[in-house]
């Protein structure tokens, strides 16, 4: 037993920890969106699909010896992977499409390693119950996710606050070499005492087990794809909206992992009577946040309620999975249905849902689709109340999912989505002299503009008179001014521009450059000379020779998501290289969740730049937001009004610098 679990522990570690480690490592390449963390997710269960159709289609086709040489076979040719690091040759140089670049990248990458991770498990387990046939494999199954389960919490606790990129690539792919060595014992002696004939079809359990029926498989399938789905949505929802951080993506897969482990090994607990009640409560409770919260509903309330529902709403599809599994004979075509859901929920979510749906509606869908399988799953004659009672969940989560995309689908003049989120533009104030419109992604305000002509042209949201950058931007005022600006939105700093001024936006998201032109007027109204450059802005910055602009503007959100490889040491080093020695260096700091302050201290510490932070209060009647700019420079600032208005930032001396190699947004949470 202990041989047989050593393997698929460390396997399953080993797998949950490669997942965060290798999206952390390949997010900035693709603008830091949320999004990367979806396609990832959909990248690791299809390989996890293709890891157990390997290992059903091997213990139900091969003889044991066989089964152990190809198995051995594909382990060696694994550690030429090694060690673990994206293929640069994949980093992409302008706007090419992500999703299918990030599934390649991973591919050619992690893609055998990450496949024998996958299959190490139901194939060990099989071999062991073809060993020992009156004992249950299920309990390594268990053991399988428990190791999954430690494997992502130790990520962001452990391994992402202690140890570089480098240090976390050569530590995994160390424990990846000792695997080799675990799998390898297992495999000779799952061959002693076999005849090098027969299969595990054959082999495994008596032969008049019952064999699952069609209706089992779509159980297995709807309840796994459920689960899956959930997962990823609400993961979705939580990352776009507030940071697309490790902590962030482990939470929910965690709770998801844990759920696993409940129903597998402590089968006793799960109660389907007080799963549906518990669920039923919960949806409604996701349903109204769904329909009332914003972007400054506190995280404290946020984050255990979606937390919370995830969890029962898992515990629930795995519970009812444990009371349908199958003798042992045919766990690898369980594990493999599971396993077809789970990368369903994927496709779901990270391929269907942002080509196919407007808005960023698939959550709603999930909760619905859930509640219908809680109503399936009930006995209506033994517990008629509770039928009846769950029979309304159904209908108020439904009418909640319908409210909820209709005010997101029918207030907005326009909607577009992509692989970045979702965009909509809103009108308020409509036949008056506020008359306006504003750019939103998630629950975000990315820009608003009066639509008044002779209002166009005011400086609002975030970039008021006494905002930091309309201060800065004053400050390095001359003829022919360059300023470059990371993050177009609706386009609000074009109005800064005086005639002959060049004003450079960088953009990753084309929709983005697409709804500024359309709805929008302050590209069309600038008086200098607007230009947008689609791609990543640090990358593109890249390709900028030295010394072009007067001033540097950060102006980039997902959602209210930091790109956190645009506040590393090494970005700052390139913005101050692209600037002019007397250039201004200007950070949009406002965030809701985060405190970025003492970041950006310690980076201009790090790199021996004066620093300072402006903030300004809001004004409702001019649509004026409140907000944080911090300004770096080479030489000290010498607008009077910039001095004013400037303060310190606050500095943290336990606060590690940002690096492209290390990053901990966790520590900076509020």
């Amino acid at each position: 037993m202990v041989l047989s679990a050593a393997p698929i522990f460390l396997s399953a570690f080993l797998l949950f920890q490669v997942q965060p480690m290798i999206t952390k490592m390949i997010l900035p390449w693709f603008g830091g969106s949320a999004a990367v963390w979806i396609t990832a997710m959909l990248f690791f269960q299809t390989a996890l699909l293709a890891g157990y159709l390997y290992a059903h289609w091997s213990v139900r086709k091969l003889s044991p010896r066989l089964q152990a040489a190809v198995h051995a076979a594909l382990i060696v040719m694994s550690l030429f992977f090694l060690p673990l690091a994206p293929a640069m040759s994949w980093r992409p140089q302008g706007s090419e499409e992500p999703v299918l670049r990030i599934l390649g990248l991973l591919t050619v990458s992690i893609g055998l390693p990450y496949f024998l991770l996958s299959s190490t498990s139901p194939l060990i387990q099989a071999w062991y119950s073809r060993k020992n046939r009156a004992a249950l494999p299920y309990k390594l199954f268990g053991l399988s996710n428990l190791a999954s389960l430690a494997g992502l919490l130790a990520y962001p606790f452990l391994v992402e606050t202690h140890a570089t990129l480098r240090q976390q690539s050569l530590g995994w792919s160390t424990g990846f070499v000792i695997f080799v060595v675990l799998c390898l014992a297992v495999a000779i002696w799952a061959l002693r005492g076999t005849t090098g004939s027969g299969n595990a079809g054959t082999a495994v359990g008596p032969v008049d087990d019952g064999r699952p029926t069609l209706n089992d498989r779509i159980w297995w399938l709807a309840l796994g794809a459920c689960a899956s789905t959930l997962l990823l949505s609400v993961t979705n929802h939580l990352t776009q909206n507030v940071a697309s951080i490790p902590f962030l993506w482990v939470l929910p897969l965690g709770l998801y992992l844990l759920t696993f482990i409940i129903t597998f090994d402590l089968e006793g607990l799960y109660s389907r009577r007080v799963a549906v009640w518990l669920l039923g409560t919960l949806l409604i409770a996701m349903s109204y946040g769904l329909t009332h919260w914003n972007s400054r509903t506190p995280l404290v309330l946020v984050i255990p309620v979606y937390a919370l529902g995830l969890f029962v709403a898992c515990f629930f599809c795995h519970g009812e999975l444990v009371k349908r599994k199958p003798a042992p004979r045919y766990l690898t075509s369980f594990y493999l249905m599971l396993s077809v859901g789970g990368a369903a929920g994927g496709v779901l979510v990270g391929l269907l849902a942002p080509r196919f749906l407007r808005g960023s509606f698939e959550l709603p869908i999930a909760m619905v689709v859930c509640s219908v399988l809680m109503l399936l799953v009930l006995d209506r004659r033994a517990w008629k109340m509770t039928a009846v009672s769950m029979g309304a969940v159904v209908l108020m989560v439904g009418y909640s999912a319908w409210s909820a995309i209709s005010s997101y689908a029918l207030s907005a003049r326009a909607m577009e989505r992509n692989f970045y989120g979702s965009l909509r533009v809103y009108e308020y104030d409509r036949d008056t002299a506020d008359e306006a419109r504003a750019l939103v992604h998630g629950m975000v305000n990315h820009g608003m503009q009066f639509t008044r002509p002779d209002r166009r042209r005011e400086h609002i949201t975030y970039y008021g008179p006494g905002s930091g950058v309309a201060l800065a931007l004053e400050s390095v005022r001359r003829p022919h001014a360059r300023v470059g600006i990371i993050g177009l939105g609706a386009g609000s700093l074009a109005a800064f521009a005086r005639p002959g001024d060049v004003y450079r936006f960088y953009d990753i998201n084309p929709l983005v450059e697409k709804l500024a032109r359309a709805q929008f007027t302050y590209l069309a109204d600038c008086q200098g000379r607007p230009e947008v450059v689609l791609g990543d802005g640090r990358l593109a910055l890249e390709r900028e020779p030295e010394g072009s602009f007067d001033a540097l503007v950060v102006d980039a959100f997902s959602g209210d998501a930091i790109p956190v490889h645009l506040l590393t040491a090494e970005a700052v080093d390139l913005y101050f290289r692209r600037l002019r020695p007397d250039g201004i260096l200007v950070l949009h700091i406002t965030n809701t969740h985060l405190d970025l302050e003492p970041v950006v201290s310690a980076l201009a510490g790090r790199l021996e730049k004066k620093v300072v932070v402006v903030r300004n209060g809001g004004d409702e009647e001019r649509e004026i937001y409140p907000a944080t700019w911090a300004l770096l420079s080479s030489r000290p600032l010498k607008s009077p009004a910039l001095v004013q208005a400037s303060e310190e930032p606050r500095a943290r001396r336990d606060l590690r610098i940002w690096t492209d190699d290390y990053s901990n947004l966790f520590q900076i949470l509020k």
